[in-house]
């Protein structure tokens, strides 16, 4: 007992040493900059310069599953991140993430009323919402958490639900300056850096220039097999497929409506002329074999296996769903077998709007279940985590491991922006782990003394973490990074419209539903439909199509884009 005493002394007295040499007494409204012990069990950090526990905190392991993400399950004191984490708080998360289908997995936890304590159930949140699977903050927020106070509440009229609660914290409050980014992390026309390098670095503007390259690079290599154009459609990623007409003209992600600027209307673009011709050309595409037709039954793996392999000349998505092909080809060194982004539209006179505005999703984030075992030594953890030292751990990793400080500046050596290459030792520094799915600062916020909260956003670090593939694509089109490519995004309170969420069990919920099933049948059809059956086909969708609660729908998001939109502007 007395080496036990002697033992929690000593680690006090460390701590404490520890605490008082980070501690550097600035803060912004985004968090506290004091490196202090978040003891979970005494109230960890006071967000205000408070004293600091000096106990050190009991171990303890939490569960938490991740509908958002595919990746390796972990614990995270088996990271490098994760363990630091572990000595200051004693909390371990044991994180599990998605195999197969989103609506089941979800729906068993809801059937069962057995959850892990923490749960991100991404598009399937509301469901939880509703079904009482989630444990409400506000109380949790207001006694034990400065930090998601301080960070979160000028949101928290986006946060609460109908009964006044909040159940789950988003991802993306802004704190401090608004941080451009410096790569393409949404959606663009990805093509393989050989194409382009073979063809000159042609411009390519409009969907029609973007194949007629693809084409001809196929035609001037007959015989290695190569795959024009892939797509990804498994279950709830099939938007990446139905979204593409809404980019080519001149729309950001919005999911599946349209909002005019000026007058704030909603409208569902399913059955456009626009998706039509989206559709004719992915079948022309197919019959002149340029078309990879198992698009339709390749699941996640296998699409980005696909990618790695080198075969696939071209192909939509948004960069977040590829970043693990992405690494893979980065780690190989083929530079020619590298994706470039691309800003196309169905008419060279319409402006692109690929870059997203500045924006709050607030119907994703992670929540506190009803299983919880210490909802208040979770609650805060979360708010350890927001503290700003925390949030450049989550993002940067860690000090003279994965980046270094020059003149106040966070950067990375060349080293050390090689070794991220590497997908194994993201995950084993952690950052695969803590850089998303929790309570967390948005990427485009800055820490008090003005650096980039995500480096992706690092504005000197971008062309340093390029590779010498990026670097001959950006200097051949005259710009230093990848956002020049595109045109800058114009300001929509609303955004994302995707993000608004519809009442359970609505009508307009049942018409989202239906209207995902209904292209889920008959998309792949069109696609692979012989050349004259796509007409009737796609006039067979339509009658479909409109048999649905359409303009209930539209109205409806025509007042919620409205709505949202006075919260954001305070009106």
């Amino acid at each position: 007992m007395a080496k036990r005493k002697l033992l929690l002394i000593s680690l006090a007295i460390v701590m404490v040493l520890s605490m008082l040499a980070a501690c550097s007494g600035k803060s912004n409204n985004g968090g506290s900059n004091t490196n202090v012990s978040s003891n979970t069990n005494t109230g960890g950090s006071t967000g205000d310069g408070g004293a600091a526990p000096v106990t050190p905190p009991d171990p303890v392991t939490f569960t938490y599953f991740n509908a958002g993400a595919s990746r390796n399950d972990v614990e995270t004191k088996d990271t490098m991140i994760g363990k630091i984490y572990y000595e200051k708080t004693g909390v371990n998360i044991a994180i599990e993430h998605l195999v197969g289908d989103v609506a089941q997995k979800i729906g068993t936890f809801i059937a069962s009323g057995e959850y892990p304590d923490i749960l991100v159930p991404d598009t399937e949140i509301d469901k939880v919402v509703d079904a009482g699977g989630f444990i409400p903050l506000n109380d949790l927020i207001e006694q034990h958490a400065p930090n998601i106070k301080r960070v979160y509440e000028p949101y928290f009229n986006l946060m609460k639900h109908s009964d006044g609660n909040i159940y789950f914290l988003p991802f993306d409050p802004q704190v401090g300056e608004f941080k451009g980014e410096t790569t393409i992390g949404q959606g663009a026309f990805w093509i393989q850096h050989r194409v382009l390098k073979e063809l000159g670095y042609p411009k390519l503007k409009t969907i029609d220039e973007y194949f007629d390259a693809i084409r001809e690079f196929v035609k001037r290599h007959p015989d290695e097999d190569l795959i024009g154009f892939s797509a990804l459609t498994e279950g709830w990623q099939f938007f990446t497929f139905s979204n593409v007409p809404n980019h080519l003209m001149g729309y950001p992600n919005d999911g599946g409506v349209q909002i005019n600027m000026e007058t704030l209307e909603a409208d569902d673009y399913t059955d456009n002329e626009e998706t039509r011709r989206w559709l004719k050309i992915i079948n022309d595409l197919y019959h002149e074999g340029l078309f990879d037709e198992t698009s339709f039954v390749n699941n996640y793996d296998q699409y980005l296996a696909r990618l790695t392999s080198g075969r696939v000349l071209g192909f939509f998505a948004y960069a977040w769903q590829v970043l693990d092909a992405f690494q893979n080809l980065k780690a190989a060194g083929n530079g020619d077998l590298e994706y470039m982004p691309l800003p196309i539209v169905m008419e060279a006179d319409i402006k692109d709007q690929y870059l997203d505005p500045p924006s709050f999703v607030n119907n994703r984030g992670v929540g506190i279940t009803v299983s919880a075992k210490d909802p208040v030594r979770i609650i805060k953890f979360f708010d350890f985590l927001l503290e700003e030292e925390n949030q450049i751990m989550n993002q940067w990793g860690i000090e003279g491991e994965t980046y270094v400080v020059e003149n106040g500046r966070l950067t990375r050596t060349p080293e050390q922006i090689e070794k991220l290459r590497s997908n194994q030792y993201n995950e084993q520094v952690g950052l695969t782990y803590f850089s998303y799915y929790w309570p967390m600062w948005s990427q485009a916020s800055t820490t008090s003394d003005g650096n980039a909260v995500s480096p992706a956003r690092q504005p000197e670090l971008a062309y340093p973490s390029y590779t010498d593939a990026e670097r001959e694509f950006l200097a051949a089109y005259g710009v230093k990074s990848f956002p020049e490519m595109f045109s800058t995004p114009d300001d929509r309170p609303w955004y994302p419209a995707w993000s608004i969420a519809l009442e359970s069990g609505s009508r307009e919920e049942v018409f989202t539903n239906r209207k995902d099933e209904l292209m889920k049948r008959y998309f792949p059809r069109l696609a692979l439909a012989a050349p004259g059956e796509f007409d009737a086909l796609w006039d067979e969708f339509v009658r479909e199509f409109n048999k649905l609660d359409v303009k209930l729908y539209e109205e409806t998001m025509t007042r919620l884009v409205r709505e949202k939109t006075a919260a954001v502007r305070g009106e």
